[in-house]
C-alpha cells in the first residue's frame, strides 16, 4: 500500500528539483540582467554575493566586522583594510545607509561594556567618514556584552565578541 504514496512523494520531488534547477523559469528567455550572456552583468545574480551592488556581496567580499584588542577601541592595520573596503563599498553603493554596532566581550560590567562597545563603534563611524562616507549615512549602537556571537570562557570566544558590525540598510534618505 506504501508504494502507491512512496511514487508519488518522489514525484512530487523531482518536479520541485527540476523548477530549481531551470535558469528561465521566469522566462525571461536571457540570462542576468538581460544581457544574454554578454556584458559585464552576465554570471552575476543580482542580490547574491556575487553582485557588487549586494549587501550579500558587501558582507561576504569586503567584510561587514572587525575586532579589537582586549580593552581597546583602537583601529587595527587589519581593521583599517577591512574599514576601506566598507568605505569603498559605502561610496560606490549611496542607496545604502550602515548602522554600526559596537560590541564586547563578556568580561567586566555591564556599564563598562556598553561604553566600550560605543566607543568601538564610534572608532569606526570615525574611520568611515574620513574615507568620505557622509556621517549622514551612519549611525552608531553599543550592546556592550549583551549579544555574543561565541559563547564560552575562553579567549577563542571572547575574541570573537570584541567586534564592531557594520549592518546595511537600503532605501534610506541621507
Amino acid at each position: 500500500m506504501a508504494h502507491p504514496v512512496i511514487k508519488a512523494v518522489l514525484l512530487i520531488g523531482a518536479v520541485g528539483l527540476s523548477a530549481c534547477t531551470n535558469p528561465d523559469r521566469f522566462g525571461s528567455g536571457s540570462d542576468s540582467y538581460g544581457a544574454g550572456g554578454a556584458g559585464a552583468g552576465a554570471g552575476v545574480t543580482p542580490g547574491s554575493a556575487s553582485d557588487p551592488s549586494s549587501p550579500a556581496y558587501f558582507q561576504a567580499a569586503v567584510g561587514d566586522r572587525i575586532l579589537f584588542p582586549v580593552d581597546q577601541s583602537g583601529l587595527t592595520p587589519e581593521a583599517r583594510a577591512t574599514l576601506d573596503g566598507q568605505a569603498n563599498w559605502l561610496s560606490t553603493n549611496t542607496a545604502y545607509n550602515a548602522t554600526i554596532e559596537g560590541h564586547a566581550d563578556e568580561q567586566g560590567t555591564r556599564e563598562y561594556n556598553l561604553a566600550l562597545g560605543a566607543r568601538r563603534a564610534n572608532a569606526v563611524q570615525e574611520y568611515l567618514m574620513s574615507r568620505g562616507v557622509a556621517g549622514t549615512r551612519l549611525k552608531t549602537v553599543s550592546y556592550g556584552k549583551e549579544r555574543p556571537i561565541e559563547i564560552c570562557s575562553e579567549e577563542a570566544c571572547y575574541a570573537q565578541n570584541r567586534r564592531a558590525v557594520t549592518v546595511l540598510q537600503a532605501g534610506l534618505g541621507s
